[in-house]
Formats: C-alpha cells, sequence, structure tokens
C-alpha cells in the first residue's frame, strides 16, 4: 500500500498486514512513520491533537511512539480535501 509522508510529502510503499515497528521510517526524508502525525486519529482540532480519548498525551507529534491506538492513515488524501474545502469556504466569508 502507498502512504504518504507527513513531512515530505512523497509517497511510499509499505506492507500494511505487518504491525508497524516503532522504528520504521520515510525512505526519503527518515520521518518516523509509526508518530502521531501518520495516524488515523491525528487531528489538530481534537484535544491533544487526538481524536482517541483514551490515548495519552505526547507532546512531539512527530517522533515515533508507543501509542497501543496507533492506527496508519490510509485516507490521507481525502483529509487533505476536506481540509482545503474548509479553507476555501472560510476564505468566501473573511
Amino acid at each position: 500500500m502507498e502512504v504518504k509522508c507527513f513531512s515530505c510529502q512523497k509517497l511510499f510503499e509499505i506492507d500494511h498486514n505487518q504491525a508497524i515497528a516503532r522504528s520504521e521510517e520515510c525512505p526519503y526524508c527518515y520521518s518516523s512513520v509509526r508518530s502521531c502525525r501518520m495516524c488515523e486519529f491525528y487531528d489538530v482540532k481534537a484535544y491533544n491533537e487526538c481524536r482517541e480519548s483514551s490515548a495519552d498525551r505526547l507532546v512531539d507529534k512527530e517522533k515515533s511512539n508507543f501509542c497501543d491506538y496507533y492506527k496508519l492513515n490510509t485516507n490521507q488524501d481525502k483529509e487533505q480535501i476536506k481540509d482545503d474545502a474548509l479553507s476555501a469556504a472560510n476564505a468566501l466569508f473573511k
């Protein structure tokens, strides 16, 4: 499966059937794959920037972690489209 790195925005292949190791990195910029920024629950608008209410608070969202609720975000393009549409709508009312 292809995923997009949060840091360099490049696509790379990853085996989604296996658990994502804490040491897994983007092959281009070496950013951590098992970080909050690559998680499905990451949301800057949510409390502690995480939609999973039971997750522990993590200060550095770009470093690898041991979160039990981590789930690789495979819908990154859909989130980007939603954010772009929301930004465009907000720009109309400024």
